[in-house]
């Protein structure tokens, strides 16, 4: 294949990929409240809608507290089992590992009927609670592998010396572990926040419409009512995951994130 050839194959992918963004963006500028492409007219009352109309400000809250809620509770869980892995390499580490990525495995709907069946027994269904804390276990998996390539790549030797000048486990930890994989630790939050945000199974299937998070709520603008606001919304899914993911690569050691180096390697 001729250069010419591979440059005119990856520019058709690209427009391909970038075709449906660039509809979106377009519907979302249109001036009267239809869904048009080519936008006709050009105004940008949609964006302001989507945080002054109070649905569409709640729906936006909603998911904004329970992206932020479950993926520290993902953190949180994910830390300690992470480094339990590391730490011990012992059949019960690997076991306790392998149930922390499993629900992030299987189909979504499957864990989200799995979360449903628990919350109606507690009789906590439609709560925010079910909805954060069923977010926090589906995307426990990110921070989990995020913070194990973390963990991989720290040099055992500083440990060693660490416990060698008299340091306990706790202090090895907060002062040698902690801060060298925090960079994996932002990243494993950021990862999922922006897929709890992306979210709507889970959502839809542990709190149906009482805990409307945005995408819960274009899904019914697509029933009630077609309009621009939901091409908004979605414009501003991406720009967030863009930003987040952008961060991540920008300031972050992406080739080191995505597990390119061995473990000691500096």
């Amino acid at each position: 294949m001729t250069r010419l050839a591979r440059n005119a194959f990856v520019g058709i992918v690209l427009l391909f990929l970038a075709a449906p963004l660039v509809v979106i963006a377009g519907v979302s500028l249109n001036q009267p409240k239809r869904l048009l492409f080519p936008p006709q007219g050009f105004s940008v009352k949609w964006y302001a809608a989507l945080f002054t109309e109070n649905d569409w400000a709640s729906a936006l809250t909603n998911s904004v507290i329970v992206a932020v809620l479950a993926s520290v509770l993902a953190v949180s869980v994910a830390l300690p089992l992470a480094h339990l892995a590391w730490s011990r390499r012992s059949p019960f580490a690997r076991a306790l590992f392998g149930l922390g990525i499993a629900p992030f495995m299987l189909p979504p709907v499957i864990s989200a009927l799995g979360f449903l069946v628990f919350w109606l027994s507690l009789g906590l269904y439609g709560s925010i609670l079910a909805t954060v804390v069923s977010h926090g276990v589906f995307l426990i998996a990110l921070p989990l592998v995020t913070i194990s390539l973390g963990l991989e790549a720290v040099d055992r030797s500083l440990i060693e010396a660490a416990r060698t000048m008299g340091a306990n486990g706790r202090t090895v930890f907060l002062t040698v572990v902690f801060p060298l994989i925090r960079p994996y630790l932002v990243s494993g939050f950021a990862f999922a926040a922006v897929l709890s945000l992306n979210e709507y199974i889970i959502a839809y299937m542990v709190a149906g419409f009482s805990v409307e998070t945005l995408p819960i709520k274009v899904f019914n603008s697509l029933r009630y009512g077609y309009t621009p606001v939901m091409a908004s919304a979605a414009v501003l899914f991406v720009l967030v995951a863009v930003t987040v993911f952008g961060a991540v690569a920008r300031f972050g050691d992406l080739p080191r994130l995505l597990g390119a180096y061995r473990s000691g390697q500096p």
